[in-house]
């Protein structure tokens, strides 16, 4: 009886001891979504709720996005390593320095839109001019404007907060809006989709991938293992999220309780969903997570002849010569 009470403590003590040097094992990384808790991010609450960082050998703090905290400045500060950014953010950072490397593109194309209301009189592009028109800040307004550009518009410019409250109040003729966010704030607002007008940029030719994950040059150059490591794991989060939605809208409630944010389970729902359309390729070649280089060079375009970037990046040393997801 005491040999087996000593080889089960024995076992008990050997097993621990490889937890713990499991435990060790993990390398600490920080991510900096580009917003607040919600579906938009709910691929990587899954791979760190599923133990999928942990089996890539990483344990991954995804740091609280939202108001005043920059997911760009975030990464170029070193405050995080990772960070979730849109193409067109990362294109006039990499301008500006330091350098980043796309590890992979998780929003294939753009989501963007202008939203305005049919008894207004908008019914064609040329019906916004002069028009009041509301913009965000920052380089979430470049796609907007390069829309505005394309169709030689002159609009009034209207700072836009993140809710669509002005524009449901008649206070502007039209509203940024994301597909998987504001867009669907506004038909829960009450707003039929047939009172409304939709200008969907890609549908302009506006084509600009969104959500990428990024990292410093210096620094993916430093650890690529990392960098790949993370990137896979992220991917195979954005999978079990997509096979395990019901799952996956309690976590991201849960998430966004404990940062006080109002939670709606439509609404999440609904922002999964339009994620799933943006992420997963609709054409059987597709590869998901990958910058397609026609789409880069589109983007990378239409910012250099706006006036956003002087020069496009070269495309393999822009995505880490494809490293990060091989």
């Amino acid at each position: 009886m005491r040999a087996g009470m000593m080889g089960l403590l024995v076992l008990l003590l050997a097993l621990a001891a490889t937890a713990m040097a499991d435990e060790r094992a993990l390398r600490k990384a920080r991510l900096m979504p580009m917003w607040s808790p919600q579906a938009q991010f709910a691929g990587y609450y899954m791979a760190r709720e599923q133990g999928i960082y942990a089996r890539h050998g990483l344990d991954i703090d995804i740091l609280e996005g939202g108001p005043g905290r920059s997911a760009v400045e975030s990464l170029t500060a070193c405050e995080a390593d990772f960070a979730v950014l849109w193409l067109a953010t990362a294109l006039q950072q990499d301008a500006a320095g330091p350098r980043l490397v796309n590890l992979a593109q998780i929003v294939q194309r753009s989501s963007l839109m202008l939203v305005a209301k049919k008894a207004s009189g908008i019914a064609a592009p040329h019906d916004l001019m002069e028009r009041k028109v509301g913009l965000w800040n920052g380089e979430l307004s470049l796609p907007i404007l390069a829309f505005l550009d394309t169709y030689r518009l002159r609009v009034r410019r209207i700072p836009q907060a993140y809710t669509v409250n002005l524009f449901l109040l008649d206070g502007i003729d039209a509203a940024s809006a994301m597909w998987y966010n504001e867009y669907h704030t506004i038909l829960s607002a009450g707003v039929n989709p047939d009172e409304l007008q939709v200008f969907s940029l890609h549908e302009h030719g506006i084509t600009f991938p969104e959500d990428g994950l990024y990292a410093l040059e210096r620094a993916y150059r430093k650890d690529p293992a990392l960098a790949r490591a993370f990137a896979q794991a992220s991917l195979e989060g954005w999978r079990y999220a997509f096979d395990h939605p019901e799952e996956t809208i309690e976590v991201v409630l849960r998430i966004m309780r404990q940062a006080n944010i109002p939670a709606s389970r439509a609404h999440q729902r609904w922002m999964l969903a339009r994620m799933r359309d943006l992420i997963v390729p609709a054409d059987a070649d597709g590869v998901m997570g990958r910058l397609q280089p026609a789409a880069y060079e589109a983007a990378g375009r239409i910012l250099r002849d706006h006036g956003g970037i002087a020069t496009v990046p070269d495309y393999e040393t822009f995505t880490g010569g494809d490293d990060a997801r091989n």
